[in-house]
């Protein structure tokens, strides 16, 4: 199973989970087409999100987009409570109404950290943040209805009172299409290649041989449910690699560069810049700061 592509295991058969990490559990950067929302119930969470470092207080809220990459860094004397859930638990083709964008744009477009939000909409997500926790780890009678009706409330509340953020829904994005069981399930070969063979030298043909599909065909399938291309898709995984050993790791930049699979320390450090803005190094000592 690749790192970067996860499919959560759910236990009951309503597709939804809640479970406590603590500070020190660290999480590689990873992404599915489930919504995770982040509780931080104590100390600060620190959660990689894009070129960004988020840190969620104590009592703050965070969620990530379906297919949205990110990771967890260290995050000492902190805990977080993590629910994750699939929007098909909706039933969105019948209960969608005119007036009503569509669940993925919801979370795509809505203002993702809650220190953004109003005390009275922050307050009661935590109330029913906690309500879905406790109920998750009941057995009693009626649990799934129980947990069918918070996670309504839930989503009705963030239609009614999510501030929106600027952010425009990409045509033909990742999450418009990755929802579907034959293009994960090609996906995920796809990335656990890459999660085994990133720091060798791989190429478009190479990839597309190991998927069966020749390069044209590859590289429109793979554009069509990323939404980016192969070779990119690539890069940013390198970048994100490197990112997780400069913010973990204290190592020689010539092994930041081999180990996140690029050919030299001055191809490297050339992409870094261009894809976050400043070099590995001021990278690292702004994260350790």
């Amino acid at each position: 199973m690749s790192v970067y592509l996860e499919r959560p295991e759910f236990e009951e058969p309503i597709l939804f989970r809640a479970f406590i990490n603590d500070g020190m559990t660290i999480v590689y950067p990873h992404w599915h087409k489930e919504i995770e929302i982040i509780y931080s119930i104590r100390g600060t969470v620190n959660i990689g999100v894009g070129d960004e470092i988020v840190h969620v207080a104590e009592g703050e809220i965070y969620f990530f987009a379906s297919g949205e990459p990110h990771y967890f860094l260290a995050s000492p004397d902190s805990e977080r409570i993590v629910y994750q859930f699939d929007l098909s638990l909706f039933d969105e083709i019948n209960l969608r109404s005119a007036n009503d964008c569509s669940l993925i744009e919801l979370f795509e477009t809505g203002e993702k950290h809650s220190s953004k939000w109003s005390k009275s909409l922050t307050l009661d997500m935590k109330k029913l943040l906690q309500q879905l926790f406790e109920e998750a780890e009941k057995n009693v009678p009626g649990k799934n209805y129980a947990l069918f009706n918070l996670l309504f409330q839930l989503i009705t509340t963030f239609y009614r009172r999510l501030p929106q953020t600027q952010i425009k829904v990409k045509k033909g994005a990742k999450t418009s299409t990755i929802k579907y069981k034959e293009n994960l399930e090609q996906l995920d070969r796809i990335f656990t290649y890459v999660e085994n063979h990133y720091e060798e030298s791989i190429t478009l043909e190479e990839i597309a041989k190991y998927s069966g599909f020749s390069s044209y065909y590859f590289t429109r399938f793979f554009k069509a449910n990323t939404g980016t291309t192969f070779m990119s898709f690539l890069t940013e995984y390198r970048i994100n690699q490197a990112k997780f050993i400069l913010a973990n790791e204290k190592v020689p930049m010539i092994e930041v560069a081999e180990k996140s699979g690029f050919a030299s320390v001055k191809t490297f450090h050339h992409v870094f810049k261009e894809q976050v803005g400043i070099s590995p190094l001021k990278y690292q000592k702004m994260i350790i700061e």
